[in-house]
């Protein structure tokens, strides 16, 4: 089933895209000035960032369409929370040293995600299907 892809929606989806472009692009360019300020590996930097590029790629081509299957729109959504659940795994586990910095660095961003997920599946609850 499609659902319209109101004005709130695809403003949310707009702005995903843009804190998650700049997002990838920090942390691609950014991984070598990032990681000792941050304590986290380069690679983990390097490669959060190239997987966001997808990921806003995606995140504006649904944000140009007049409708989009739900299943698709519920997707982004439930990416995000797992990109929030990831973030918060990799300090709970120990997988990672950061710094203050680095804690402050990884939650900031969680938080950002976090609301991101949660506008996209109110997005969602209030949007009419398509005709």
């Amino acid at each position: 089933m499609s659902i319209a892809i109101t004005p709130f929606l695809r403003n949310v989806l707009y702005l995903d895209a843009a804190t998650s472009g700049v997002a990838a692009v920090l942390c691609i360019a950014g991984a070598p000035f990032l990681a000792p300020l941050t304590g986290l590996p380069e690679g983990l930097l390097f490669w959060a960032g190239i997987v966001l590029v997808p990921f806003v790629t995606m995140l504006l081509v649904l944000a140009r369409r007049a409708a989009a299957p739900r299943l698709m729109l519920m997707d982004v959504a439930a990416l995000n929370a797992l990109w929030v659940a990831a973030s918060f795994a990799i300090l709970a586990g120990g997988l990672v040293q950061p710094t203050v910095f680095g804690v402050i660095f990884i939650v900031a961003q969680a938080l950002a995600v976090a609301l991101f997920a949660a506008l996209q599946f109110a997005g969602l609850r209030a949007a009419p299907a398509a005709a």
